[in-house]
């Protein structure tokens, strides 16, 4: 187990890669499951109904994407650990962001919380563009425009999804 928490550390400083992680579909979905209830806690926490079915929806379509991409390379043989590495990233970084959230105030301004929060959100693309870059065999720009491009439709997609909903 520490040597999972050293590669996600490893990871986290863009030392490493998913090729680090087991390739276990149970500690996959034992990621997953932790991830889903880390983002309902989360979205419970900020008054957000719809938090399971945005957190469904967002892993759906990085499920999709990434299955794409590797089938596109073919090196569909490291999805899985692929997909544990997106996620335990994200399980991190959550937890940071979280952890921000809370000592959020309405109505004052916080310039360094919110400095805090972009140098996070900054880390956070550069870390899955070097996972995506070593597990598609690509440069790290290509890893960062995937990054930013399946960020961009999980965002279009989940608002639009929810505007819908919302306003029906």
């Amino acid at each position: 187990m520490n040597g999972i928490f050293l590669n996600l550390a490893n990871m986290m400083r863009l030392r490493g890669g998913p090729q680090n992680l087991p390739s276990s579909l149970p500690f996959l979905v034992f990621l997953l499951v932790v991830f889903l209830t880390q983002n309902f806690i989360t979205g419970q926490s900020l008054d957000d109904g719809d938090t399971a079915a945005k957190s469904l929806l967002a892993i759906a379509l990085q499920v999709s994407v990434l299955w794409g991409l590797l089938y596109w390379r073919r090196r569909t043989e490291r999805f899985v650990q692929t997909l544990s590495a997106l996620v335990a990233v994200g399980i991190v970084f959550n937890a940071m962001t979280w952890a921000l959230l809370t000592q959020m105030v309405e109505d004052v301004n916080q310039p360094i919380l919110a400095m805090t929060w972009f140098s996070i959100f900054i880390w956070s693309l550069f870390v899955d563009a070097n996972i995506y870059r070593q597990s598609l065999s690509v440069n790290l720009s290509i890893g960062m425009l995937i990054t930013v491009v399946a960020l961009a439709i999980s965002f279009v997609a989940i608002e639009f999804l929810f505007m819908v909903e919302n306003s029906g």
